[in-house]
């Protein structure tokens, strides 16, 4: 069995900063890619930064240049640094990670979610 546990966000001012982390634990065999993303009351989940396990980043618009997605391969965590924030940002935040448990003989990655931590930013 997989878990994803968040911890970090809170309430912050416009222009604050903030981050998240995201430890994934249990039947790991290895991580690919971690993530994050966001749902805003009425709106769907987004994207807002992936991290390969070779470092390779990628930002929603919306983010680059405000945030700041890290990991630590031998701890399976990755940190989000959320720079500059604004209330659009505010959004119920989501770790995700494609983990393959080691249950087969060849490669197989399954999609894993954490319960999500709330970031509120306010003006």
């Amino acid at each position: 069995q997989v878990q994803l546990v968040e911890s970090g966000g809170g309430l912050v001012q416009a222009g604050g900063s903030l981050s998240v982390s995201c430890v994934a634990s249990g039947s790991i065999f290895r991580v690919r890619a971690m993530g994050w993303y966001r749902q805003a009351p009425g709106k769907q989940r987004e994207l807002v930064a992936s991290i390969t396990s070779g470092g390779t980043t990628n930002y929603a618009d919306s983010v680059k240049g405000r945030f700041t997605i890290s990991r630590d391969n031998a701890k399976n965590t990755v940190y989000l640094r959320m720079n500059s924030l604004k209330p659009e940002d505010t959004a119920v935040y989501y770790c995700n990670a494609d983990i393959d448990t080691g249950k087969y003989y060849h490669a197989s990655f399954d999609a894993y979610w954490g319960q999500g931590t709330q970031v509120t930013v306010s003006s």
